[in-house]
């Protein structure tokens, strides 16, 4: 080899080492360097329909990559660029493109909670999933009054699901469908009611009877200890043939002509006759008046044993039990007509999530 060659060949290699020096270096800040140092979480949307292209250049249009077109080339060698999921996602400008890649793949998207509480009804429902975005309330409507979608979930022919939407604080993501979260409370629903149909069967009830009478429960009173005793007056009524004399019939009932739940009741209310109205009807409702808790489903069950027909609200959350109506009226004169007795907040106020029907204020009729 003469020297011109061994020169030509030297530069040669020089050439190759700065050439791989410099594709290391490209690499290095391509693949394995973020943008910054800034660890601050941004949340970055995959939303649905969006394309691949649409995918990259908002990253790099957010600072979150520096070249779109390189990103690309990455992506599909690593066969990633079809594997990318719907969501929002907590990404960093520390991140390097594999890191960013892994995330938006991973589908974990960052959740939110969504809260419905005890006693809700769907109209309040339907007003909670328009105020959070996932939906009007005719959307709402329209999907749990939805036949084929009940028998889907409750392999049974219902009106609505009214009674079967769990309350709880659900885990949900920026793009979750309301048919989605509707879905999950009523499979939450069907977890809890496994612990309870024995007994509804040792009461030959129907689910939907022993929900119906949960759903009373959960509307009269907020406290965990009043609602056995609250379950025992309403066991204790059915039992001797006594109409139920429950405000919150009333006012569902009204909700079910109007649309939406009215903030009070009116004595022409109560002997309004609907459906509902259980000053009117004999029995429980057709349907749920509202969607019970675990509490006010096991309270329907497994009732306190007592010989109590009447109960009032003491304004405080708590409520006062009677067996005669004598009784019950002087708790009546003493709790609901005197004024400064209900200057307290009741447990609808001091629960309340939404607006929410006023409590029961009306004295119950003589059996």
């Amino acid at each position: 080899m003469t020297k011109k060659t061994k020169l030509l060949s030297a530069s040669f290699l020089t050439l190759i080492a700065a050439a791989a020096l410099t594709m290391t270096f490209f690499a290095y800040q391509f693949l394995w360097k973020g943008m910054s140092k800034d660890s601050t979480e941004v949340l970055f949307d995959v939303s649905p329909g969006a394309s691949m292209t649409q995918i990259v250049n908002d990253l790099q249009d957010k600072g979150f990559i520096r070249n779109s077109n390189l990103f690309m080339m990455y992506a599909r060698l690593r066969k990633m660029s079809s594997k990318l999921k719907v969501g929002e996602y907590a990404l960093n400008k520390t991140m390097n493109a594999d890191q960013i890649l892994s995330v938006l793949a991973s589908g974990k998207s960052v959740t939110r909670n969504f809260t419905v509480a005890e006693g809700l009804t769907q109209f309040d429902i339907a007003e909670i999933f328009e105020k959070s975005g996932y939906g009007t309330k005719a959307e709402f409507f329209k999907l749990v009054r939805d036949k084929e979608f009940i028998k889907s979930l409750l392999n049974e022919d219902l009106e609505s699901l009214e009674g079967y939407l769990f309350p709880e604080t659900y885990k949900i993501t920026k793009f979750e469908t309301m048919r989605s979260i509707v879905t999950q409370m009523v499979k939450r629903f069907l977890l809890v009611w496994s612990k309870y149909e024995v007994a509804a069967k040792e009461k030959k009830w129907t689910r939907n009877q022993a929900v119906t009478f949960a759903s009373i429960v959960e509307k009269e009173t907020g406290a965990s200890s009043d609602r056995p005793l609250v379950s025992s007056v309403f066991h204790n009524r059915l039992a001797q043939k006594i109409k139920l004399q429950t405000d919150p019939t009333v006012l569902y009932g009204i909700a079910m002509l109007k649309g939406q739940m009215p903030n009070n009741i009116t004595k022409l209310d109560l002997v309004t006759p609907t459906r509902y109205n259980s000053y009117t009807n004999y029995g429980l409702p057709p349907t749920p008046i509202s969607n019970p808790g675990e509490d006010a489903i096991k309270a329907a069950l497994m009732p306190a044993s007592t010989k109590y027909l009447f109960f009032v609200s003491r304004n405080d959350g708590t409520t006062l039990f009677s067996e005669t109506y004598a009784a019950h009226s002087s708790a009546v004169k003493t709790f609901q007509m005197n004024s400064k007795a209900r200057e307290g907040k009741s447990w609808r106020d001091l629960k309340k999530v939404i607006p929410t029907p006023a409590t029961n204020t009306s004295e119950k009729a003589k059996p």
